[in-house]
């Protein structure tokens, strides 16, 4: 039996496949996507039905996100205050990231660097509204 996992899962209005395409080109890996079309309409109104009911973005070593389009016909959705965490010990490459992240209309909230705790840290927003907090170390001085 495999560990468990928790995998983000981010919610857009009409952006998911620009937002997956935008992670991939950071991130790497493959990218495989549902719309609501190719599982029957589903309800969705026929002007939303090429947009994506799920996408699945496999990249750098087991990092897996995910995400979807919230249709019309979900009145209630909000841009949730959602933070992604990214965790590890590649300082170039987990700072590589967060200047991407940020890139072509996000907004650096704090600078990736030197933390109290020893490790590299910083938060950025990314142009679709999610935020990202990145730390690179150990925690150890």
């Amino acid at each position: 039996m495999s560990q468990p996992v928790i995998n983000p899962y981010l919610q857009f209005r009409g952006q998911a496949e620009e937002a997956m395409t935008f992670y991939q080109s950071i991130f790497g890996g493959e990218l495989s996507v549902m719309r609501y079309a190719d599982m029957g309409g589903m309800g969705v109104p026929e002007a939303e039905q090429q947009q994506l009911m799920h996408a699945d973005l496999v990249a750098h070593d087991g990092l897996r996100l995910m995400g979807a389009d919230v249709p019309s016909t979900h009145p209630e959705f909000d841009q949730y205050n959602v933070h992604v965490s990214i965790s590890g010990d590649d300082d170039a490459l987990l700072g590589d990231w967060y200047t991407r992240l940020g890139a072509d209309g996000g907004s650096y909230d704090v600078p990736y660097e030197k933390a109290p705790w020893g490790d590299y840290f910083g938060q950025v927003k990314d142009r679709f509204g999610i935020n990202w907090l990145v730390n690179s170390g150990s925690g150890e001085e």
